[in-house]
């Protein structure tokens, strides 16, 4: 299944959809890692329900050509349903390489896509949070013999971790027992 030219990628310079990714930091066109100061847009969701594990988490790159992971990946099995993480529109469905991608674009300037998905949906499609877009397909995937689902999110050309999106990463701060800050 080929991606036509009516599904051609909506992104700047008409270059495919970059899979993404970013922990707390995220790469900037220079490539160079720095602290992401957005905190994390409320609405968002796992993709895969119920909760996946993790099976690799995001990997910032040293520069913007060096290799990491640009992603998370998320255990699967063939044929679960995904879901859209958050509200937005399709702006792509096709194929990468060798895997079924599909990208949708959110109102807050957040770029998720999703590989392998067999999709559901079309370009230009709007969809709810929690939406099923398609199901994760089997086969050859870059977690093999495992299946899993690479999420990956941009915001603009900087990787963004997905997990930061719903996964509260505030330092726990410990308060004292009493008003006083003493024991009791």
């Amino acid at each position: 299944m080929a991606a036509s030219p009516a599904a051609a990628p909506a992104f700047a310079g008409d270059r495919l959809p970059a899979v993404a990714g970013g922990g707390t930091m995220r790469t900037g066109t220079t490539g160079v890692p720095r602290a992401s100061p957005t905190p994390a847009p409320r609405g968002w969701q796992w993709p895969l329900q119920p909760r996946p594990a993790v099976l690799r988490p995001f990997d910032a790159p040293e520069q913007q050509w060096s290799a990491g992971h640009r992603g998370v990946d998320l255990a699967g099995g063939p044929g679960s349903a995904v879901r859209s993480p958050a509200a937005g529109t399709v702006v792509f469905v096709g194929v990468v390489v060798d895997r079924p991608v599909l990208a949708i674009a959110h109102a807050d300037g957040l770029r998720t896509s999703v590989e392998p998905v067999t999709a559901t949906v079309h370009r230009g499609d709007r969809v709810a949070a929690g939406q099923v877009v398609g199901q994760l397909a089997g086969g050859r995937s870059h977690c093999s013999p495992a299946t899993c689902l690479h999420w990956g999110v941009r915001l603009g050309e900087d990787y963004v971790d997905p997990l930061s999106l719903i996964l509260d990463r505030r330092p726990s701060i410990l308060l004292p027992l009493s008003p006083s800050g003493g024991l009791p």
